[in-house]
């Protein structure tokens, strides 16, 4: 909405003075000032205006502009936080972090894989997939190559899958998720009809690689409580 900017006095076909008000958008004393001295010319001497109200206005006046100037101030400062916060926010980008929020066992924090971060009103937010858990590295001899090992691929249930994607019958026991039993030396390998493998060439690297849930889930980052 516009407001009152300045006044213009014009004198109309019946010879009376009038007076007009020019809207922009901004509005200072001076122009109330202005305001109050047509009002004083035009008022009736039998009825002088109330210069106590008048002051009071003038107040009013003088603070809604002092409220304006500190609204521009703070507007101002969130932007400039707002950038601050987007700049510190590109930099866990990658990496894992918390935000307080317990896992299911009600003792180990959850942590989740940042991608990307985004504005939302005024808010950063960061996007994230959970850790879910991290699963020891199985592999055996390449086939083609015996020089070389291949990466076994299996769930959490310990199911082994082919490079297709397809299930081979064969399974890994596990202890815990990701974690695969181990006996004589070597991860314990179950067929088909759960018996155990006697001869096989499976073995631990040593290495864990981290499973993620397919879920993007949106966390504020003002709740960060830690990044690793």
């Amino acid at each position: 909405m516009a407001e009152i900017s300045g006044v213009n006095t014009s004198t109309g076909i019946d010879g009376n003075t009038y007076t007009s008000s020019v809207s922009n958008d901004s509005l200072t004393t001076n122009d109330f000032l202005k305001l109050m001295i047509e009002e004083l010319k035009l008022q009736d001497p039998t009825k002088p205006m109330d210069s106590s109200r008048m002051l009071e206005t003038q107040m009013q006046m003088s603070t809604l502009n002092s409220n304006l100037s500190m609204v521009k101030t703070l507007e101002s400062i969130q932007k400039s936080f707002a950038q601050s916060s987007i700049s510190t926010a590109v930099g866990v980008i990658g990496k894992h972090v918390e935000n307080g929020t317990l896992a299911e066992d009600g003792v180990s924090n959850k942590a989740f894989r940042v991608n990307s971060i985004e504005n939302i009103d005024g808010e950063i937010y960061l996007s994230a997939q959970r850790l879910l858990y991290l699963e020891q590295i199985v592999s055996i001899p390449d086939p083609e190559d015996s020089s070389k090992t291949k990466i076994i691929n299996y769930d959490a249930a310990g199911y082994i899958y082919d490079d297709d994607g397809n299930k081979t019958g064969q399974t890994i026991a596990l202890e815990s998720i990701g974690n695969p039993l181990i006996k004589d030396g070597k991860p314990v390998i179950l067929d088909q009809d759960g018996n155990e493998v006697k001869e096989h060439d499976f073995k631990l690297t040593g290495s864990t690689i981290p499973v993620y849930s397919d879920q993007i889930e949106q966390i504020p980052f003002t709740s960060i409580t830690a990044v690793f």
